[in-house]
């Protein structure tokens, strides 16, 4: 596995301070120049300049493969230069050390191309983990946590205390520089009860959004790490879906782009058919989706926070694969993408 810090040499001083020749018309004419695929590929080798890249063919090396797609992606960079980009981490791309290395170095890189990344994160494998050792069941209820006063202490501790700060030691090692917050931090996040809260406990939504501490945080180059745990005004902790979160940031930012890593490869025309992958859709054809049950389960509140996030002026949302290496760099500096896009 690919150490997270080999970027820190590689990036930063990438020059942008003189601007080659458009890549979208000096290889249009190349036979050579990669098909989609390799691109893919060769993103991948940039992304990890430790390992060789296999995709050179007989009139190409492997070093003039990394210095194309690098100036293919150049359109790509100046489109989110200096853009606020909201990316919530969870699932797969969190359990799997790999992964977990792919989604901080994509960060870190971004980062140094001029891009401006805001992380969100969850961490419900890992509350389970502390629940089971402390003998305290975990209990869901259509698909929410049930969140006594003993579990809201455990959720605390593990995604402030444990998942935060590992988040930002990895970002941190990885070359760039993160500061870790949770909805208490600078009263970034103020919450209130679920509607179901009779159920579900100490279950919250987000009242109000005061982003002044994220865009210090921004404006100085660092990355913040958003933990979606968050207190009313009378000072109570509250757990909140993290994903709700990541749609409400994005919105207080006015960010360019919301990106949601999932478990799945994005929207389907066919749930039950992994290749009717809907690339990309706006906000009336996926409401009817769901109205025509074509989006269900797991992916309704996903769907419905990123249509929350464009109402309230984010430019776009995405849904991409999380299981995928490098799906965000795929997802932004790719045509192609890495899931579903939702455009207002």
């Amino acid at each position: 596995m690919m150490m997270a810090g080999t970027l820190t040499n590689t990036f930063p001083s990438f020059p942008f301070t003189t601007k080659p020749q458009n890549p979208l018309t000096t290889h249009s004419t190349n036979p050579s120049f990669p098909s989609s695929r390799l691109r893919h590929r060769a993103i991948f080798a940039v992304a990890n300049p430790v390992q060789p890249p296999q995709i050179a063919t007989d009139s190409t090396t492997p070093g003039q493969y990394r210095v194309d797609v690098l100036s293919e992606s150049l359109p790509f960079i100046q489109k989110f230069r200096g853009k606020t980009i909201v990316v919530k981490y969870g699932g797969a791309a969190m359990k799997s050390p790999e992964l977990q290395a792919s989604v901080i170095n994509d960060l870190v890189l971004l980062s140094c191309v001029g891009l401006r990344p805001v992380m969100v994160h969850g961490g419900g494998p890992e509350i389970n983990t502390w629940l089971g050792r402390l003998n305290i069941p975990a209990v869901f209820r259509d698909g929410l946590r049930v969140t006594d006063a003993d579990t809201m202490e455990i959720v605390s501790m593990v995604l402030v205390g444990k998942v935060n700060k590992t988040l930002v030691s990895l970002i941190n090692k990885a070359g760039a520089t993160a500061v870790g917050l949770s909805g208490l931090d600078g009263r970034l996040l103020t919450a209130r009860p679920s509607p179901k809260a009779a159920d579900l406990g100490f279950v919250g939504e987000v009242a109000r959004v005061d982003p002044a501490v994220l865009r210090s945080l921004i404006d100085t180059n660092h990355i913040p790490v958003v933990t979606s745990v968050a207190a009313d005004e009378s000072g109570q902790p509250y757990n909140i879906n993290a994903d709700t979160v990541a749609g409400e940031l994005a919105a207080a930012l006015g960010a360019e782009k919301l990106i949601l890593l999932t478990d799945v490869a994005g929207i389907l025309e066919d749930r039950n058919d992994p290749n009717s992958l809907v690339k990309k859709i706006d906000i009336k054809g996926v409401k009817k989706m769901v109205e025509e049950g074509k989006v269900g389960g797991g992916m309704i509140p996903k769907v419905n926070c990123c249509v929350r996030s464009l109402a309230q002026g984010v430019t776009t949302a995405s849904i991409i694969d999380g299981r995928v290496p490098h799906s965000l760099l795929l997802e932004i500096l790719t045509d192609e993408g890495a899931g579903t896009m939702i455009t207002g």
